[in-house]
């Protein structure tokens, strides 16, 4: 195991010297390969480093690709993550959603990569409500085939990810596999735990309509029998129509909606523009596709119970 790591991190230091111009990525440390001791796994974006981090533990070296405060679905990938992706021993991501990423996974990674979609499949566009209009909604979707790639919004989906996320860890190195499994297994319960609060804490509310800048939210939705409201589409940075703006805001005053959604890697102000004119307020519902600059101490699992708060306060919940 550890001759095999070596001359991955051989290969890795060969391939950094030959790229040029080539930035560091976000990441924990150093460039994929870099420690021999611990599997190397690069992570297509935050909600996939999360996981590959609270199950490896000290047994791995996590690469989120994507830089804090950067939206996941415009991933450019730059010559050095290129090389990072084809020295990594587990590459860990969502087909379809960062095409730039699935062509340097098929060139590179093939046998070394896990789509997290093979694990729980993912649902239609149109789930929880989600509304699409224009030639740019439908390119989008058609992407990923008319499907949502938001799936770690549902904590029970990413429970299931983790879980088998664990084992392929596990044949990346055989040694910490069981170190890797009762992680998985102490994630899993966080993960649990996390869907109580969300079903509890949304079981009784004034409404269930939550009207939101991108449409991010139909797995959230499905699973707490909400109904989500969009006014973009899957890509949080496409223009809506005068006509769908239209038609979000006569949603919004039938609904007796008190808040508009917006999310923290993208402008406002269309959010913003809504409420105004149906008289409501604007509030943060966080996709979670990656954390900003500023987060400090904040995870996926206190990023989501931001969320319910905010859901909570928007929908009357008692």
């Amino acid at each position: 195991m550890n001759n095999r790591r070596t001359v991955r991190a051989l290969a890795a230091a060969t391939t950094a010297l030959l790229t040029l111009g080539g930035a560091a990525a976000c990441s924990s440390g150093g460039p994929a390969g870099a420690d021999p001791q611990r599997v190397d796994v690069v992570a297509a974006f935050y909600p996939l480093q999360f996981i590959a981090e609270r199950i490896g533990g000290d047994a791995v070296r996590v690469t989120n690709l994507v830089k804090p405060g950067a939206e996941p679905h415009d991933l450019e990938l730059t010559p050095s993550q290129v090389g990072e992706v084809s020295q990594a021993e587990l590459v860990v991501y969502l087909k379809g959603f960062q095409p730039a990423l699935d062509e340097a996974v098929q060139q590179n990674a093939g046998d070394r990569a896990f789509d997290v979609s093979t694990v729980e499949p993912l649902l239609d566009a149109t789930t929880g409500g989600h509304q699409h209009d224009g030639e740019e909604a439908e390119e989008e979707e058609a992407a990923l085939g008319g499907k949502d790639p938001h799936f770690w919004l549902d904590p029970t989906r990413l429970a299931t990810v983790a879980d088998q996320l664990a084992d392929r860890l596990g044949k990346a190195d055989p040694d910490q596999a069981a170190s890797f499994t009762s992680r998985a297994k102490e994630l899993h319960a966080d993960l649990a735990k996390l869907d109580t609060e969300y079903a509890t804490g949304l079981k009784t509310c004034e409404r269930q309509e939550i009207v939101t800048s991108h449409t991010a939210f139909g797995y959230l939705a499905k699973q707490y029998g909400l109904e989500q409201v969009g006014i973009t589409g899957l890509n949080p940075e496409s223009e809506p129509s005068p006509q769908r703006l239209a038609e979000v805001a006569e949603e919004a005053r039938a609904h007796k909606t008190t808040t508009i959604f917006f999310e923290t890697l993208v402008s406002p102000k269309i959010a913003e523009t809504i409420a105004s004119e149906v008289g409501a307020k604007t509030a943060v519902l966080d996709p979670i596709e990656g954390l900003t600059g500023d987060s400090g101490s904040s995870d996926y699992l206190s990023v989501m119970r931001t969320n319910l708060q905010a859901l909570r306060t928007a929908l009357g919940c008692s």
